[in-house]
């Protein structure tokens, strides 16, 4: 079992659910609530599958969760790119948020590659 809260994959899209649902308040009250919830939920799942994944029994189980969070941050791209054409969500923002997705998505990508790799390597005889 790994600690989430000492990864920064953990912190930073912790810090982005927080900041999406903080955006998503300033949606239009009328028409927009199914976006405003499916955003929300896809920023959150990210950081959840990432503390999911920290409780798997193995680096492959912990991987498969990584994948779940990258694949949320394209949804959330998406979702984010949505409210924006649809003038829930102003320019500024949207760059903002979408920008932290897509970095979040990198370094997820690369963490998820490293626990792969150390889940393929050989054991090493002790001693």
């Amino acid at each position: 079992m790994r600690d989430h809260r000492r990864l920064l994959i953990w912190a930073r899209s912790h810090a982005l659910a927080v900041e999406v649902r903080r955006a998503t308040r300033g949606f239009p009250r009328a028409g927009y609530g199914p976006l405003q919830s499916q955003t929300t939920r896809a920023a959150e799942s990210v950081v959840l599958n990432i503390v999911e994944g920290c409780g798997a029994s193995s680096l492959k189980e912990f991987a498969r969760f990584l994948d779940h969070s990258i694949k949320s941050t394209s949804e959330l791209e998406s979702q984010l790119e949505l409210a924006k054409d649809y003038g829930a969500l102003g320019g500024w923002e949207y760059q903002r948020l979408s920008t932290e997705t897509v970095e979040i998505r990198r370094m997820i990508c690369g963490y998820r590659a490293k626990v792969l790799s150390t889940a393929k390597a050989p054991d090493r005889p002790s001693g």
